[in-house]
């Protein structure tokens, strides 16, 4: 064992000082090493690319042995592509994204990244906390949305080397996020760690500290299309959302604070049901949303971790399910997604509702609405969330 563990700290050595040799060029994927651990499970690091300022950005494949593979970026800690069988156990990527760094910095509606400090929507970029007011930016017309102009999803995150063991491999990401950077108070000290398992889910654990309280909503927004071809609509997908209520929201999608019952709306997503089949309908809520772009209330929130949410691709098979230990769930329906943006292989452009978010977080503009699960956190305390992303197929 003493010899294998030479012979790989050499050649990793050996990698590293090949990879400070080589120019600081944008790629889409460069070559890297796999590293394998466990028969069937391993990683393999490469480098992605340069920002403006001069920070390199690697890329971290993570495999397991049914052949499922999540490839991540230290930029915004973003999932750029994430394979899932088919009924035929072909495997596909079935998330929306890019080919390059260019294109996540240049224009990307959060893409597969990680969200903070605060997920969704603030009315009006103000909150306080023990009388203080703390004035945000307003990036969403007049609200604050995910996390300000510089959120979690522009920044670099520090990647730890991924631990392998016989069912998973785990990759932790890591950020400090200064006291008022962006307009919120406190260091806060953030982990994320993606773990890819061998029965093809991938869990996201959330974990922060801060020194001074400070509010804190963390969430993960990958686009998500099933059937692998992103050419195709998301409408035939059928979802199931585990809610009884959802918030109904004002003209700038900021929630009135009213949790409405979803029965006799088009807003019931207790039993399986298209996307496409009431998206349309005439409803003032989806009117305001231009399409689903609000925030269910998950039943049985005093449980902890349960499956609060599905999608299935009746053509594919693919069928996603969500466990998470978080009171509620933003279904987005891919509204803004108009053609302009280029898909993976530059084989075409994202049209009007290819992809689909469903992000589990606390409500949005809870540091306005006492009534709301509350998000503030304290000095000596600490912030975890979970969320698994389970795949198979029916």
């Amino acid at each position: 064992m003493s010899l294998i563990i030479k012979i790989f700290f050499g050649f990793l050595g050996l990698v590293v000082i090949i990879g400070l040799t080589q120019c600081k060029t944008e790629k889409s994927v460069d070559s890297g090493e796999t590293t394998p651990t466990e028969p069937g499970v391993s990683f393999e690091k490469s480098a992605y690319g340069t920002t403006q300022e001069g920070e390199p950005v690697d890329m971290y494949s993570l495999k397991n042995a049914q052949g499922m593979q999540v490839d991540v970026i230290t930029y915004g800690g973003i999932i750029t592509s994430w394979t899932a069988p088919d009924k035929n156990g072909a495997y596909e990527n079935v998330v929306l994204g890019y080919d390059s760094l260019s294109q996540y910095i240049a224009g990307n509606p959060y893409f597969g990244a990680l969200i903070g400090r605060f997920g969704n929507r603030i009315a009006k970029g103000k909150f306080s906390i023990d009388g203080t007011e703390y004035s945000l930016a307003t990036n969403d017309g007049p609200n604050h949305l995910h996390g300000g102009v510089k959120g979690y999803d522009k920044v670099i995150w520090t990647a730890a080397e991924p631990v392998v063991d016989s069912n998973a491999v785990s990759l932790k990401l890591s950020y400090l996020s200064k006291d008022m950077e962006e307009g919120y108070p406190g260091n806060l000290k953030i982990d994320v760690t993606y773990t890819l398992n061998a029965d093809n889910s991938l869990d996201v654990l959330y974990e922060a500290t801060t020194d001074k309280a400070t509010i804190v909503n963390l969430t993960q927004h990958s686009y998500f299309n099933l059937t692998g071809d992103f050419t195709k609509t998301i409408l035939d997908h059928e979802i199931v959302l585990n809610a009884d209520h959802f918030l109904p929201v004002d003209a700038t999608l900021i929630p009135t604070g009213e949790l409405m019952d979803v029965a006799g709306t088009p807003f019931d997503f207790r039993l399986p049901k298209t996307i496409g089949k009431e998206i349309v309908a005439e409803h003032d809520q989806l009117t305001k949303g231009l399409g689903y772009d609000h925030c269910w209330v998950l039943n049985s929130q005093d449980v902890g971790d349960r499956l609060v949410a599905s999608a299935y691709d009746p053509g594919s098979g693919r069928f996603l399910e969500i466990w998470s230990d978080e009171p509620a769930i933003q279904f987005y329906s891919g509204n803004f997604l108009d053609g302009t943006l280029p898909m993976k292989g530059g084989e075409g452009t994202y049209a009007h509702r290819t992809g689909f978010c469903l992000e589990t977080q606390h409500y949005p503009d809870s540091p306005n609405q006492p009534d709301f699960p509350p998000v503030r956190l304290d000095p000596g305390d600490k912030y975890v969330s979970y969320t698994s992303f389970k795949f198979s197929t029916k």
